[in-house]
């Protein structure tokens, strides 16, 4: 795992392209501690800063081929590259290291662009093709790691993070005003869009050609689902479940492969357990395993994670997050996150990878990507519940099936029928809607929006984020089963734009950790997607073959606990907060950004000090704006273009 950077066109001058590259590195050394390097060749400028964990000595990049016509910088990993090397090896390729980044040279020297679909892992890279004159953009099937990119006076400009891009000379972190709509709908912006205005992000699967001025995005790979009408061969459940064990053990054993020691991340949940104790069967160091703990019991595992290491025999590490440390790491978090968010989730996790590297580890393993290929969270069960009381109104078990469905929610308990009608909106909603299992979370979470400035509203216009997530549905969506409607929305959508990035790939690499998921191997995503939808969610029973796989790894109670969803305290960790959200969310301030309305931004915040501030609404609400301004005043000076000239480019 590194930071990678670099421009392919003639607007940089020879004598500044190292100043360029050096700027871009320099914001990006967090990621990459170990070493760094340049290259420069004519029209194209590679940079790159190394997070040493695959060939030590002899994996230094940018890296050249042999015969000095390809030249790539690397972020991530490609973890079948010991079979590819030896198939490459029987074609008559010859290897100078025991790197991973060679055999990418190789694999496209062999094959081309068609290389990609043969990588297994997780990569964002530029590769140089110097007889063409091509550079070569791509990024992994899910969307783990990033690429963010720019264009000025035609030369292009990338980088793994839009902080490198912000360095440049003339660049400015501008807030683009439809991706702030679509985060307080959407929960993140929809790729290419950004945060900033005139920073765009490579989309997971997608590769970019860049060829005599021209440039051209197209995918390499797309998540699909069968047919629904196309029902799968009859399998028994217990030979599925047995092959999914077999994979998911090789997608954990494959991963291990490091030149330094794999730990793993231990929630106390059933997916981070069963990668641990996969992984406990093929280390032979001893697992390292690191968690969270918090002081409210609405939030805390501790339990949990202590009965799993206790099942490993694993050397445990925990940290203690207190709603302080939270208000107080967030904007060290935001700074690396690079995105306002809705929820404090990322800063803990940010705190657990600083405990990572304080212990001398650079690799932990982790299970996100189950809960959206498995069919693991509640939106899933909600969606159900709430299309069979669209088409039973009157049925008595309403109420029942909501309350079951978030047992860790208690004041849901206390509501009425009706209450849970409106909340949950069945019988007022199409069926067919594409959009159907996530309207009530974009519907909750657009309420935050009440918060915004007159001026962003008339910025932002009629423009509908969610209509325009819809638009961009592939055109077999509408023939997949509604359940793999809804995972196709989670997996391809929010698992990237969210989880792997502000709650992964950001808050990690801040701290020179890498996480390595897996749930994510090709293999067991193409695996799940493949599954009829009762395999996955049978009833109301959630990953019911992932449950059925981790029997005799993970104990029983931890397979069949109710979910509880990774949290962290929101609004409330700021109620000590007083004197920095004074100033940070003073009225002159928000004015001067013009993005919220500063007089209702003050009541909200009056309502955090006191404790007042509880339902979704005002968390949500609070964290965006509160992350925003963190954004605004943590990156580069703002644009002088005043806000109401920003058109929806």
């Amino acid at each position: 795992m590194c930071g990678i950077a670099g421009y392919h066109g003639n607007a940089i001058a020879p004598d500044q392209a190292a100043e360029c590259l050096g700027r871009m590195v320099a914001a990006l050394r967090h990621r990459g501690p170990d070493a760094e390097g340049t290259l420069l060749r004519g029209e194209t400028g590679l940079t790159h800063t190394r997070l040493s964990i695959v060939g030590l000595q002899d994996g230094a990049q940018p890296m050249t081929s042999e015969d000095g016509r390809l030249a790539v910088s690397f972020n991530g990993e490609i973890f079948n590259y010991v079979e590819l090397r030896e198939d490459l090896k029987a074609r008559g390729h010859r290897f100078r290291t025991a790197s991973d980044t060679e055999v990418l040279l190789a694999a496209y020297a062999q094959k081309g662009l068609e290389c990609l679909a043969d990588f297994n892992g997780d990569f964002a890279f530029a590769l140089h093709d110097a007889a063409t004159r091509t550079l070569v953009l791509a990024r992994d099937r899910m969307g783990v790691r990033p690429l963010f990119y720019t264009e000025h006076e035609g030369t292009l400009f990338f980088a793994s993070e839009p902080g490198a891009l912000l360095a440049l000379p003339g660049m400015t972190a501008e807030i683009d005003p439809v991706a702030l709509d679509q985060i307080f709908t959407l929960w993140c912006p929809i790729p290419p869009r950004t945060a900033y205005r005139g920073i765009s992000e490579l989309p997971p699967g997608h590769m970019m050609i860049v060829k005599d001025g021209e440039r051209t995005i197209r995918p390499w790979w797309r998540l699909s689902y069968p047919d629904r009408n196309d029902a799968p061969p009859p399998h028994r459940m217990e030979e599925q479940a047995e092959e999914l064990r077999a994979l998911l053990e090789d997608a954990t054993r494959i991963r291990l492969r490091a030149d330094v020691p794999v730990g793993a991340y231990l929630s106390g949940g059933l997916d981070s357990s069963l990668v641990a104790a996969l992984a406990a069967r093929t280390v032979t160091h001893g697992l390292r395993t690191f968690s969270l703990t918090f002081r409210s019991a609405e939030h805390d595992e501790r339990d949990w994670q202590r009965e799993m290491a206790a099942t490993l025999d694993a050397e445990a590490d925990s940290v203690e997050c207190s709603s302080a440390e939270i208000a107080a790491r967030m904007p060290d978090a935001m700074r690396h996150i690079g995105c306002p968010i809705l929820r404090t989730a990322p800063v803990p996790l940010h705190l657990l990878s600083a405990r990572v590297r304080e212990r001398g580890m650079k690799v932990v393993l982790t299970g996100e990507g189950a809960d959206e290929i498995f069919a693991g969270y509640d939106i899933f069960r909600e969606a159900r519940v709430r299309r069979f009381c669209g088409r039973m109104p009157q049925s008595a078990r309403r109420t029942r099936l909501f309350q079951r469905l978030y047992p860790y929610l208690p004041g849901l308990k206390q509501q009425t029928p009706d209450y849970l009608a409106r909340f949950f909106a069945f019988g007022s909603e199409a069926l067919d809607d594409p959009l159907y299992s996530h309207r009530p979370r974009f519907r909750s979470t657009a309420a935050a929006k009440l918060f915004f400035s007159a001026a962003l509203k008339e910025a932002i216009g009629d423009y509908d984020a969610a209509a325009d997530l819809a638009a961009q549905l592939p055109p077999d969506f509408s023939r997949w089963h509604v359940l793999h409607q809804a995972q196709y929305l989670e997996t391809a959508f929010f698992l990237p734009g969210y989880l792997l990035s502000s709650q992964g790939d950001r808050v990690m690499m801040a701290n020179a950790v890498e996480g390595r998921f897996p749930f994510l191997d090709p293999r067991v995503v193409s695996f799940a997607a493949g599954l009829s939808p009762d395999a996955k969610l049978r009833g109301l029973r959630e990953k019911h073959i992932l449950k059925e796989a981790a029997r005799g790894l993970v104990p029983a109670r931890i397979i069949d606990r109710a979910k509880q969803p990774y949290r962290a305290p929101d609004a409330e960790a700021f109620a000590g907060a007083a004197k920095a959200l004074d100033t940070l969310l003073a009225p002159e301030r928000l004015t001067e950004a013009g993005l919220f309305n500063g007089q209702a931004v003050g009541k909200l915040k009056e309502k955090v000090l006191k404790g007042e501030a509880t339902g979704f609404r005002d968390n949500a609400a609070f964290i965006g704006i509160l992350s925003t301004q963190l954004l605004r005043d943590g990156t580069a000076a703002q644009s002088s273009q005043p806000l109401s000239s920003i058109g929806r480019s």
